[in-house]
């Protein structure tokens, strides 16, 4: 990337990432999809094949390092996973706008 890019790109990068600001629909972790098998003979979990029960959706994310899940229904997996999404471009812009900085101090000399 040349120098007389990175402003472009900055301001593309600064004008997304307030987009998303805006929204307040950021959420950070992940959301997926479980299906279970329980302990009780019989079960059809426990049948060939399995037909295991479920399924259930979680959210799971860390807080001072430790992950905490929490169980969610169907509709609000579909409603926040697009928060996810965003936390997640929220990420890679961040990390564009590092690595142009990394970019300039390491090609620019100064005095």
């Amino acid at each position: 990337m040349t120098p007389s890019t990175a402003p472009d790109e900055i301001a593309q990068i600064a004008s997304e990432l307030a987009q998303l600001a805006a929204s307040g629909q950021i959420l950070p972790g992940s959301i997926c999809q479980l299906h279970t098998r329980c302990g009780r003979p019989g079960c059809a979990c426990q049948a060939d094949p399995p037909r295991p029960h479920g399924p259930y959706w979680q959210w799971t994310r860390k807080v001072a390092g430790k992950t905490v899940t929490r169980r969610l229904t169907q509709d609000q997996a579909q409603h926040y996973l697009p928060w996810i999404e965003n936390d997640r471009r929220t990420r890679e812009l961040l990390t564009r706008l590092r690595q142009i900085a990394i970019n300039d101090l390491e090609t620019t000399r100064h005095t």
